[in-house]
């Protein structure tokens, strides 16, 4: 019996052959296609979009990026990530460079993820740790079924905030201040 295995692709494979696509990962070489996560997480990603590029637009801070922009996380085996919503500053994109067309080469200050139906809570917790090591300075995770948001930071134990807490994230979002309960109703 043998056993047929795949080459890994690289990450120029992974761009030419999936750049504009949403739903797809590049894990350690390896293609994964994500489930379609529904109406629920469409609407808390749509909220957290909303709430950070506003409070980013009005404060002049930099850009938000949503709807899986692909964020490479490891290089050989190859890794990008498709955050639902992820910020990059005006210091370290400034407002007069160009957005790429392509993926982001560098880590966002910000990565936040919405667990859907089919994720496991340790399989979010780990591509949180996932962006913290490729350089991201803070993971935010939202959890839909516990109402609930996971704060990310390395060499931190995770903060959770839940349904009477507000989420302040001062070291990449200064002045932002939003009640948990908003980002689920």
């Amino acid at each position: 019996m043998s056993v047929v295995t795949e080459p890994l692709v690289t990450a120029e494979e992974f761009i030419r052959r999936h750049g504009h696509d949403s739903g797809v990962e590049l894990v350690n070489g390896i293609i994964v296609r994500l489930p379609v996560p529904g109406a629920k997480h469409g609407a808390v990603v749509s909220e957290v979009n909303y709430r950070l590029t506003d409070h980013v637009k009005r404060n002049s801070l930099g850009r938000v990026f949503s709807n899986d922009t692909f964020v490479r996380v490891r290089s050989n085996p190859d890794t990008y990530r498709g955050p639902d919503v992820c910020f990059v500053s005006f210091e370290k994109m400034p407002k007069e460079a160009n957005v790429p067309e392509g993926p982001l080469e560098l880590p966002p200050e910000l990565a936040v993820e919405v667990r859907s139906p089919s994720d496991s809570v340790r399989a979010m917790t780990d591509k949180a740790y996932e962006y913290l090591e490729a350089g991201v300075l803070v993971a935010v995770v939202f959890d839909p079924p516990t109402e609930s948001v996971g704060v990310f930071r390395a060499g931190e134990l995770p903060q959770r905030y839940s349904n009477g807490d507000e989420l302040t994230l001062p070291d990449v979002l200064p002045g932002l201040a939003v009640p948990v309960c908003q980002f689920f109703g």
